[in-house]
């Protein structure tokens, strides 16, 4: 114990980072718990579209949705959602919803307005459309 002591009080700007740290990813998986949003990988999204019809909403901006998207994607910015304006998937409270962007980040934070929303099983792709490229998956630009 007296070894950490030592450590903390001769090295503090590693002791405030390594605490950082800690509370970071405290926070991160606290926040995925209670947020009521699962992320999944660009194959769990493949397995939700083909055998359950999953809808998938891109929350990227007009722009870079043209540059490409997972086939049949809907393009509902962030900003709509934040305001509430979701009408393209309003009826589809039921049926599995995959939030994607262009990282991961974005695609979080929309998934939690949906579900505060009332959508039901909301689910959020990790690492987004940069994944599910890297992942060789299909995209169109139609």
């Amino acid at each position: 114990m007296q070894e950490y002591i030592d450590f903390f009080s001769n090295n503090p700007m590693l002791s405030v980072a390594w605490v950082a740290i800690a509370a970071m990813l405290i926070h991160s998986l606290v926040k995925d718990k209670i947020s009521g949003v699962k992320t999944i990988t660009a194959q769990e999204a493949t397995l939700l579209i083909n055998k359950q019809d999953a809808i998938v909403v891109d929350v990227r901006s007009e722009e870079e949705f043209k540059k490409g998207h997972i086939v049949n994607a809907k393009n509902i910015t962030l900003s709509q959602i934040e305001k509430g304006t979701f009408s393209a998937i309003e009826n589809n409270k039921q049926t599995p919803i995959i939030v994607v962007c262009e990282s991961g980040t974005r695609s979080s934070s929309a998934a939690a307005k949906l579900v505060k929303a009332e959508f039901t099983q909301v689910t959020s792709l990790f690492s987004g459309m940069g994944g599910w490229k890297s992942a060789n998956l299909p995209t169109t630009k139609k």
